[in-house]
């Protein structure tokens, strides 16, 4: 059974700077794609970042410039460096992966959260 597991969330002052790790178990075989989402209190799930297999990457506008996804060395493995922190960058964040595209993402964390103050 395929597992994503999270860490490195916590508390940060704004204009701070956290880490976020995932790390797969349970597949022989190497995501095409990794990423991560985020949902805060009242709103839709969205997008932050994800990563392919070749390099390819992608963002949202919201956290560009101050966000970067990397795939480890070790197989499986996705990280989320987030700088200059917002208060509006609080929620719960989400790894997500698939070995394919072009459909619904099927495997995820349990989440970790994220707080900014303010």
């Amino acid at each position: 059974q395929v597992q994503l597991v999270e860490s490195g969330g916590g508390l940060v002052q704004a204009g701070g700077s956290l880490r976020l790790s995932c790390e797969a178990s349970g597949t022989a075989f190497s995501f095409y794609v990794m990423g991560w989402y985020r949902q805060a209190p009242g709103k839709q799930r969205e997008l932050v970042a994800d990563m392919s297999e070749a390099g390819r990457t992608n963002y949202a506008d919201s956290v560009k410039g101050r966000f970067t996804i990397s795939r480890g060395n070790a197989k499986n493995t996705v990280y989320l460096q987030m700088n200059s922190l917002k208060p509006e960058d609080t929620a719960v964040y989400y790894c997500n992966a698939d070995f394919v595209v072009g459909r619904p993402r099927p495997y995820w964390g349990q989440g970790t959260q994220v707080t900014v103050s303010s």
